[in-house]
């Protein structure tokens, strides 16, 4: 349940004190000491983390915080605010800290049984919106849905869309079942259970594996797998490598695992996938287009760069079957 929210103002007047000649701490600096507090502790960016989490504490807005700036720190949250740096200044994630990541302009609820949507990962979402017809049922497959955050937004973009939401882990098919009710689409997306594409795979009689939660054969499959290089997770930066579940983050000795499996179970599905979209690390996209090259015919192969120029997704496109 959603934290009740209380405006700064309203919290110190509801405890029958005049705002005017109060004592106390000002929230600017109670935010000053956070900040100097995180970065002593080796915390990135810490006066931006100290003051997404005093907007959490005090659940307050932007605006609402800039206009109690210089208003007493409500004594009644100061556990909660010791509480929440306490765990920053240990490393751990904000976004874990106050449970939401925000992802194509849509809160989601995030626990440390899934990874964090990056924003990179919008530009995966917004390939695959582009290339794909809006008004055909397509069946469209997010496999290791994590979060939930690009069925979600599949679903929420392409109302037609028959999404399917696939993960290994059920803590984690619980969060992003969450996340889909919040958003009003979890009735127009099958949440599977399974590893990789194997839930999608052609049975005896040429359907999905037999399996009744899945409508029919993809017409795409879209993953962000994890692609971190095993000798490379005691390397990560520790709000990734000690918080975020290494199932969602390992990648195998060269982290390609995931690629490798899902580019042999693509000729065993019941028909081949119009789109596949696939994220990958940094310096991986030439090899994993070479696994799709080998596993299939496709019309093009196309690599999209991130934010910061990295080659980041593989598109591989077909035409109708």
């Amino acid at each position: 349940m959603a934290k009740e929210r209380i405006p700064v103002r309203d919290e110190v007047t509801a405890a029958g004190q005049d705002r005017r000649g109060l004592g106390g701490t000002p929230i600017e600096t109670e935010w000053r000491r956070a900040a100097r507090r995180l970065a002593d502790a080796g915390v990135e960016e810490p006066e931006a983390n100290a003051e997404r989490l005093l907007l959490h504490v005090l659940g307050v807005t932007k605006a609402e915080l800039l206009r109690d700036w210089r208003e007493p720190f409500p004594e009644a949250r100061r556990a909660a605010w010791e509480a929440a740096l306490d765990r920053k200044e240990c490393g751990e994630p904000v976004q874990y800290i106050v449970g939401e990541q925000h992802f194509y302009g849509r809160p989601f609820r995030v626990t440390p049984a899934v990874l964090i949507p990056r924003p990179e990962t919008e530009l995966l979402a917004e390939a695959v919106l582009a290339e794909l017809p809006a008004d055909e049922p397509l069946v469209v497959v997010d496999v290791g849905t994590g979060s939930g955050a690009l069925a979600v937004t599949f679903a929420a973009e392409r109302p037609r869309w028959r999404v399917v939401a696939s993960d290994l882990s059920d803590a984690a098919l619980d969060v992003a079942r969450g996340n889909a009710a919040r958003h009003g689409v979890a009735n127009r997306i099958r949440f599977v259970r399974g590893d990789l594409l194997e839930p999608f795979l052609a049975g005896a009689d040429g359907n999905a594996a037999g399996n009744v939660e899945v409508p029919d054969a993809p017409d795409a499959i879209v993953s962000n797998p994890p692609y971190i290089p095993t000798g490379e997770l005691p390397l990560l930066q520790r709000e990734v490598g000690g918080f975020e579940p290494r199932l969602a983050l390992d990648g195998g000795a060269d982290g390609l695992d995931a690629y490798r499996r899902m580019a042999a179970q693509l000729v065993a599905l019941p028909k081949m996938p119009r789109l596949v979209a696939w994220e990958t690390g940094a310096g991986q996209a030439e090899a994993v287009a070479g696994l799709l090259r080998a596993a299939a015919d496709w019309d093009e192969i196309r690599i999209v760069r991130d934010y910061a120029g990295i080659d980041r997704h593989v598109l591989a496109l077909r035409g109708e079957n």
